[in-house]
């Protein structure tokens, strides 16, 4: 036995409640996650299954994927969620405070250098034709995640439909990514209802070494006491977080007006955490729809090098965000036109924030409530329901790209046939060679590189 589990498994005999895993080992743990928590949801959900479950055993299986399953019914990244669930389990409100913050920390810190590098030397031979390549791997690494989430999801008729209404509502009328997520869960209401059987989701799972030792918190551990559900508590929890959100929002208001790009930054990216069930490609549309089409914070093609910056940035990817606050307000010149990085800095910031804040109202609120909602149909369909019109929204996000790739001045002009060798391969990597993304990205960069190099010397 380890001396983490010796320390730990010390218990209380007058309440038969675990005392305590070491406060110190759990911060530094999800310090080394955050730096190398790489590939993804899935990846990252595999190293905290294989840390706290398999080499630690701080925590028994069962209650790691009963945990797991509850975070993926949540709009939000469900990795970052899942950890601070298990930070909170263990250690309470500053436990979860600090596994989902240090989760998501060292990638802001990443993603603001690298946003300004890529700002400032962006247009340099070298950064563009890095990014020319990338450009086109990004348009095959979100057909992939498309293909992922509907393989695991579109298993009848109707989620099928469901998906072919929401990308036909987006590609051929253009209808607003709330009111698609809206109409999917209208849908998987009555679908939990009348077709119970039809709009069950399908649990995640893992598997364990059953001759493993106990887990410090194993299934028979009793629930914390700060774990149980007290009213109280939620009004507490509900009001902490309303007031984290209305100072800043206020703050932004008085000193910059509503309708500046910061304060607008805050209130669209809020209404933006509630609405990404399915992780972040789910978001990304609307995400495209708002800080590309409407407020112009950002182009196209620099929304899709962001996407490549934040797949190749350990955190969760949903951490694009960072960027396209960055290089919103770095172009619109936030806090004046001799602070530049400052302002792109401090939008960056604010944006993680308003993005993240939800996440953990969800995990301390709805925490307690677990026991009572986990895999109740009438919870989960319309959640089944919603994934499967991501899935077609996700679609449409890879039709959108790749126009823009592959049509940089329009359909009036020739197709660029070099991208579209690019976004060939790319393709070929992920799915036939089964390549990882940033494998993808760094190969596709390389060949980019290479053929603006050739291109430029011969012209």
């Amino acid at each position: 036995m380890t001396t983490e589990t010796s320390t730990a498994v010390d218990r209380n005999a007058s309440n038969n409640s675990v005392v305590a895993i070491p406060f110190w080992d759990a911060c530094l743990f999800w310090l080394k996650l955050g730096f190398i928590s790489f590939g993804g949801p899935a990846g990252q959900i595999s190293i905290m299954h294989q840390e706290l479950v398999e080499q630690r055993r701080w925590i028994s299986e069962r209650r790691f994927l009963h945990a797991l399953n509850f975070c993926m019914l949540l709009p939000g990244p469900e990795a970052q969620q899942l950890a601070t669930y298990l930070g909170w389990l263990m250690h309470k409100t500053w436990g979860g405070i600090v596994a989902g913050v240090l989760f998501v920390l060292p990638s802001l810190f990443i993603l603001i250098g690298l946003s300004w590098i890529y700002i400032t030397y962006g247009e340099s031979t070298l950064i563009a034709g890095l990014f020319y390549g990338i450009k086109p791997a990004v348009t095959a690494i979100v057909l992939q995640a498309a293909h992922r989430i509907g393989s695991k999801t579109l298993k009848n008729r109707y989620l099928w439909a469901i998906g072919i209404l929401s990308f036909t509502g987006l590609a051929a009328f253009d209808l607003p990514f709330p009111l698609i997520v809206a109409s999917a869960g209208i849908i998987g209401i009555f679908g939990g209802k009348f077709a119970p059987t039809s709009f069950q989701s399908a649990p995640h799972k893992t598997t364990l070494n059953a001759n493993a030792a106990p887990a410090i918190i194993d299934d028979h551990s009793p629930t914390p006491q700060h774990a149980l559900f007290r009213w109280t508590k939620l009004i507490k929890v509900v009001a902490a977080c309303a007031v984290l959100w209305i100072l800043p929002m206020a703050a932004l208001t008085y000193s910059h007006g509503w309708n500046s790009p910061l304060t607008q930054m805050g209130w669209f990216f809020t209404k933006a955490a509630f609405l990404t069930f399915g992780g972040a490609y789910a978001v990304l549309p609307y995400v495209v729809q708002g800080a590309v089409g409407h407020y112009g914070w950002l182009s196209t093609p620099q929304m899709m090098d962001g996407l490549a910056l934040g797949e190749t940035t350990p955190g969760p990817l949903i951490m694009v965000v960072a960027f396209v606050g960055f290089v919103g307000g770095y172009t619109k010149a936030v806090c004046g036109p001799e602070l530049l990085f400052v302002g792109g800095a401090l939008a960056a910031c604010l944006v993680t924030w308003f993005t993240f804040l939800p996440s953990f109202l969800f995990i301390f609120a709805a925490g307690p409530l677990i026991e009572s909602t986990h895999n109740e149909i009438s919870f989960t369909a319309p959640l089944t329901a919603i994934t499967a019109a991501i899935v077609g929204v996700i679609l449409n996000l890879t039709l959108f790209f790749a126009y823009h790739v592959l049509y940089p001045h329009g359909l009036a002009e020739h197709i660029d046939w070099a991208a579209c060798s690019v976004a060939f391969i790319a393709f070929l990597a992920l799915f036939f060679f089964k390549q990882k993304v940033t494998t993808v990205i760094v190969e596709c960069a390389i060949l980019g590189l290479v053929y603006s190099q050739f291109m430029h010397y011969f012209h």
